[in-house]
């Protein structure tokens, strides 16, 4: 079955989300009932459309029932995300995801059940601090005390084999990907040597991210 994604409300979160889910190759709806907000969103997304997103009829007749994922990204308005979701959960038909603008609108959507839960705002303010710490290039948290970090290597583990350095073994963590000079991603393998200009793609448990990376 082919993605398709329904996006109501297209502040900068939602019409990034949707760009970014169009270009992927997703088949993407977005709607808002800002007809400023829809003429521009127009200019990059092939369906964009005026509409209420908090009417389940008006979503009906959308036919986002028919999508495999809804997603509210409505932002700053906490009665019209509510309604959307609700709306949504009437046509009991994709899948929704929706953004929470703080812990206690997060729980409101737990409590209705609602699949997915975005914190974009503490979600960025954690990584961007993380980023900070431990001079990332990037870093996202996989859950369950793990995180994906793309940094430039400690020098200890530079100038020897990933194989001879066996740090998952002896550091509990796993270097996966290596991008040299040739400015390509290429898997890490038990020959890789690492040099201090390299950027290594790491799989780590949170409190160990800090020895990875170079100072």
């Amino acid at each position: 079955m082919n993605k398709s994604v329904a996006v109501i409300g297209l502040g900068r979160f939602g019409l990034a989300m949707a760009q970014e889910l169009e270009a992927s190759g997703v088949d993407v709806l977005a709607i808002d009932k800002n007809p400023e907000v829809i003429a521009s969103a127009a200019e990059t997304l092939r369906h964009a459309v005026k509409a209420d997103g908090t009417d389940a009829e008006v979503l009906k007749q959308l036919a986002v029932d028919q999508f495999t994922t809804a997603v509210v990204a409505i932002g700053g308005d906490l009665a019209a995300s509510i309604l959307a979701a609700s709306a949504l959960i009437t046509l009991n038909g994709s899948k929704i995801w929706a953004k929470a603008s703080s812990p206690q609108q997060g729980e409101i959507f737990k409590q209705m059940g609602i699949d997915r839960i975005f914190y974009p705002e503490s979600d960025g303010g954690r990584r961007g601090a993380h980023l900070v710490a431990q001079s990332c290039e990037d870093y996202v948290d996989l859950g369950h005390g793990f995180a994906l970090v793309i940094t430039n290597p400690a020098d200890k583990y530079c100038h020897d084999t990933l194989g001879d350095l066996d740090v998952r073994r002896r550091e509990g963590f796993s270097i996966v990907a290596i991008r040299s000079d040739s400015g390509e991603w290429e898997t890490a393998h038990a020959g890789t040597v690492l040099k201090p200009q390299d950027s290594i793609m790491v799989v780590a448990p949170t409190k160990v991210i800090a020895k990875v990376a170079r100072r």
